[in-house]
Formats: C-alpha cells, sequence, structure tokens
C-alpha cells in the first residue's frame, strides 16, 4: 500500500505542468500557443523570460529531487529511491494535470539524478553547459547530456569516480531517461538537420544553424 501510494505522488509531482500554470497565473497566457507550444523549461524562457523561466526550471528539478527522496523519508528501502524519481518524470511527461501533453523530461530528469547523486549530476551540468556553449541549442546539450550519462553510468562505477558501485537500476533508469529524452526532442532533431533549429543568444553555434 505504501509503495503504490510513493508512486502515484512521485507521478503526480511529476504531473505539476509548472510553465503552463505559471503561463497562464501569471502571465494570462497560454504556453501551448506560443514558440514551440512546449510547456517546458526552454519554450518558458524564450516566451516568458527570465523570471518564469528560472522558476519553471527551479520547480521541474525539484519535482525530480523530492519524488526521488520520497522513498528515504517514507522509510522504503527495499527499491531503489530513481525508480520512484522515474515516475515523477512520467508525470512531467505526461501530466494528467495537462491533458497528458508536457514537457522534454530534461529538468525533471536532473532533478532525479540529482536526488540520487549531486556530484554525479553537477558532471552532467558542466558536459550540458559546454555543449551549449559550443553550439547555443539546448537541444542538442540535452540530446548530447542524455548520451554521456548512458556512457558514463556504465564506467564511471568500475572507475570509482563519482558513482561508487555499479547499480542496475541506475543503469536501466537512465537508459530509459536518455531514450526518453531523446524521443521528445524528434522535432528538434529534425530541425537541426535542416540547420533551423531555435539557437540562445550565448555560444559559438559551431554548427551554423539559421539565428531565429
Amino acid at each position: 500500500m505504501k509503495l503504490t501510494f510513493l508512486i502515484i505522488i512521485a507521478y503526480l509531482l511529476g504531473s505539476i505542468p509548472t510553465g503552463l500554470w505559471i503561463g497562464q497565473y501569471f502571465y494570462h497566457l497560454n504556453l501551448r500557443e506560443h514558440g514551440s507550444g512546449n510547456t517546458g523549461t526552454t519554450n518558458t524562457f524564450r516566451i516568458l523570460g527570465l523570471k518564469a523561466g528560472l522558476a519553471t526550471l527551479a520547480i521541474d528539478i525539484l519535482k525530480g529531487t523530492i519524488a526521488t527522496l520520497l522513498p528515504i523519508i517514507f522509510g522504503v528501502t527495499f527499491l531503489s529511491p530513481i525508480i520512484f524519481g522515474f515516475f515523477a518524470v512520467l508525470g512531467h511527461t505526461f501530466p494528467i494535470f495537462a491533458k497528458f501533453k508536457g514537457g522534454k523530461a530534461v529538468a525533471t530528469s536532473a532533478g532525479v539524478i540529482l536526488g540520487y547523486s549531486p556530484l554525479y549530476v553537477l558532471f552532467l551540468a558542466l558536459i550540458f553547459l559546454a555543449i551549449l556553449y559550443l553550439f547555443s541549442m539546448i537541444s542538442l546539450s540535452s540530446i548530447c547530456t542524455a548520451i554521456m550519462a548512458v556512457i558514463t553510468v556504465l564506467f564511471f562505477p568500475r572507475m570509482h569516480f563519482l558513482l561508487r558501485h555499479p547499480d542496475p537500476i541506475l543503469l536501466v533508469i537512465v537508459v530509459s531517461l536518455a531514450t526518453l529524452i531523446i524521443y521528445r526532442h524528434k522535432d528538434n532533431i529534425r530541425r537541426m538537420r535542416s540547420k533551423t533549429e531555435n539557437l540562445v543568444p550565448w555560444g559559438l553555434n559551431l554548427s551554423r544553424q539559421k539565428k531565429s
């Protein structure tokens, strides 16, 4: 009973459509009708500005972190806490409070990893920022960081670097999150190939996308 309750709570936490609600209640604007139509952090930054974007980013990360810490808080020790975080990401991506149309899983996935290993998520954040600086695309940074997470979760535990020991459940969850992130960016990948992907006003744009 407790296990089912915590899974439901994790999913409902993830289902909070942060950007959508911030847009509706504070800006009287529906994010679905502007920009990419996505309700995640990137489109919130682009349409609503810095304050709304930072608030959305922080809350979406926190959703994953809280969900990952739920089993620890409630004394559930027979399952890896990252499993509960995964349900929060499912909620974020397919939110019951927003007709199952949510974000692209990046910020909440980062929150899940943060709850599991803060130093490891810092490493991934540095990779994200480096790729963002080189190519000026949040989408490419997200995809490459997801791939790097899969690679490093395979090798770091064997090297005793950041991740202390091999964890099959962590591997399965990270592969699942990476797959979800890449799938949710399929439209971005299409635009990258045609050199029309949206850029941030920072970095080198080495792939020479046309600035939007």
